[in-house]
């Protein structure tokens, strides 16, 4: 496992590329790594929320990027809707996880796929953002790090950005450029 680095250098990690083309669920993915990582540190994990708090420690809120919160507080100042559409964000992090994170209480819809069972970038997900907020697709901008997710998006016709992990202000300033604060949204 020694330098893989996921999306921020998907070269040193065969089995990252491998999931983004679709060979390797995401699932699947992310328990090799937990398997990986709990081997490095003498431990068994079998729950992700395991993995997950050994990893980012017991203050998720800690670890947020400050660009996101800022990002999240201009959109919610100009009247803009917020979503969140995860592919199993109980599943991954567990159900108490939402609860340390208080700027989720700016968004007014989470689709998690960890209930509807309908993962990105299956364009039925992008459904559940639409019909949730009352929006068209033209209206939204998807953000996400995994180019493969995009596809949805773009299937519905919805706007997207790819988001750099190694450049999150640029992602988010291209987001927020594409929400068109000049105009007020319908």
């Amino acid at each position: 496992m020694t330098g893989r680095r996921c999306a921020a250098d998907p070269d040193t990690d065969p089995p990252w590329r491998a999931m983004q083309v679709g060979a390797m669920s995401e699932r699947d993915y992310w328990s090799l790594r937990m398997a990986e990582t709990g081997a490095l540190v003498g431990e068994t994990w079998t729950e992700f929320p395991q993995f997950i708090a050994r990893v980012r420690g017991a203050d998720p809120a800690a670890v947020i990027r400050p660009e996101a919160l800022d990002a999240i507080a201009k959109a919610k100042a100009q009247g803009h809707l917020l979503a969140i559409l995860s592919n199993e964000l109980d599943l991954f992090y567990g159900k108490d996880f939402r609860d340390k994170l208080p700027f989720l209480a700016d968004f007014d819809l989470i689709v998690d796929a960890t209930y509807t069972g309908i993962l990105k970038p299956d364009p039925r997900a992008f459904g559940f953002i639409m019909d949730g907020l009352g929006m068209p697709a033209s209206e939204c901008v998807f953000v996400d790090d995994q180019k493969r997710n995009l596809a949805g998006a773009e299937a519905v016709g919805m706007a997207f950005v790819h988001f750099d992990v190694t450049r999150p202000g640029d992602s988010y300033t291209q987001a927020l450029g594409m929400l068109q604060f000049d105009k007020a949204p319908s």
